[in-house]
């Protein structure tokens, strides 16, 4: 049988019969959530290499070598080269600060089953101190990356909160063993995934999400992300905040064989340049930090930027840092999504030559639209009717 979360919230049904949904204001379960932690920075190369580990996606051999090169280890501020933002989540009463992620759908932290080698500088969830927590006996899980990165455990069910929205009996996968590349990455707890249930990696019963148990006791069955340069961003269950956004939302299918939020994107444009229609198999994915396009549209750009060039050494596109970035402009149904070029300079790699924030989707098998495109954007996942919705918003 699936262990399925039963809410613990009072209101337990979810109005939301419009296709093209206006405005909804917040109820009691609802709730809007502020991203609080800064993440340490990881060089272009370091992103680029997890991305294509996270899709079990063979790297080029210069994203590997250039990613071995840069020990990503340098920390910053956020102000600098916009690093990720973590979110406060309660697991039987302990806080962990997790990683919202809409291209897996896990939720997986640090536990007291790891060794102290392994969890050192991490905020751990101990089920023993939880008077909720229940183990699933035989139920494991195991995520493996293609760089050799991963983790596995086994699984117990809590109350889990997020906000005002309480879950009690949520599948939340403890962490036994872990890969040194996620150990020293010490300010992330975990991951609270927010793709599709059928991606689940938990054996023998693939277990739902946390937003899959919570939906039915939101005003509707949606979140929003508001993610931000150079600032922690804002999640919004339940409801769509009028003032997070600056215009109409065009919404757009979604396609879920894959178990992600899955669109088609129609065409981009360089600047002022003429848009060019073509069809863009696409993701939403909160957790991939650059946008990932066909490199005949990242060839397409570059080339109207003076400068730039694809450097082996780094496994991307560099440009002078001096430089002006054009922006970049991609179709969703009909609206024009705007990336301001600034957006694009994603961080240096010598004190004259910056690592650009879009990147050739080579091997991965489909384009990411990364928080390099997401934080220009105010974006709605909504499950029903099951529909992605994006609009423009103040910058």
């Amino acid at each position: 049988m699936r262990f399925a979360g039963s809410l613990a919230a009072a209101s337990a049904f979810s109005v939301f019969a419009a296709a093209i949904p206006v405005d909804l204001q917040p109820r009691t379960q609802d709730f809007m959530i502020h991203q609080s932690v800064p993440k340490p920075f990881k060089s272009g190369p370091a992103k680029m290499l997890s991305t294509y580990a996270k899709y079990n996606a063979t790297a080029p051999q210069d994203v590997i070598n250039a990613a071995q090169a840069n020990d990503g280890s340098v920390t910053t501020t956020p102000e600098q080269y916009d690093t990720e933002y973590l979110t406060p989540v309660t697991i039987g009463g302990q806080t962990l600060n997790l990683d919202f992620d809409t291209g897996s759908s896990d939720l997986w932290v640090f536990s007291s089953e790891l060794s102290s080698s392994l969890s050192n500088a991490h905020s751990i969830y101990n089920p023993a101190l939880s008077p909720t927590s229940m183990k699933l006996p035989g139920y494991t899980w195991k995520i493996s990356y293609g760089d050799g990165s991963g983790a596995s455990g086994d699984v117990y069910t809590d109350v889990v909160k997020v906000g005002s929205t309480t879950v009690s009996g949520q599948a939340v996968e403890l962490a036994q063993q872990i890969s040194t590349q996620f150990a020293n990455d010490i300010d992330n707890d975990g991951l609270l995934g927010l793709a599709f249930d059928s991606i689940n990696t938990v054996q023998p019963v693939k277990q739902k999400t946390f937003f899959s148990n919570a939906k039915a006791s939101l005003s509707a069955p949606l979140f929003t992300a508001n993610l931000k340069k150079g600032q922690p961003g804002t999640y919004t269950f339940g409801y769509i905040d009028a003032a997070q956004h600056s215009g109409g939302i065009t919404y757009v299918p979604v396609n879920t064989a894959n178990g992600f939020w899955e669109f088609t994107s129609n065409g981009y444009a360089v600047g002022s340049g003429a848009f060019v229609s073509s069809s863009i198999d696409s993701i939403a994915d909160t957790g991939t930090t650059l946008l990932y396009l066909p490199s005949s549209v990242v060839t397409a750009y570059y080339s109207k930027v003076s400068g730039a060039r694809y450097d082996s050494n780094q496994g991307g596109y560099t440009f002078p840092c001096a430089n002006t970035l054009p922006s970049l402009t991609l179709g969703i149904g009909s609206y024009k999504a705007v990336v301001p070029g600034s957006y694009i300079k994603f961080a240096p790699v010598t004190s004259t030559t910056c690592f650009g924030g879009v990147q050739s989707n080579t091997g991965i098998g489909f384009s990411i639209f990364g928080d390099i495109f997401l934080k220009s954007q105010f974006v709605v996942f909504q499950a029903s009717p099951l529909q992605l919705g994006f609009g423009p918003k103040t910058l």
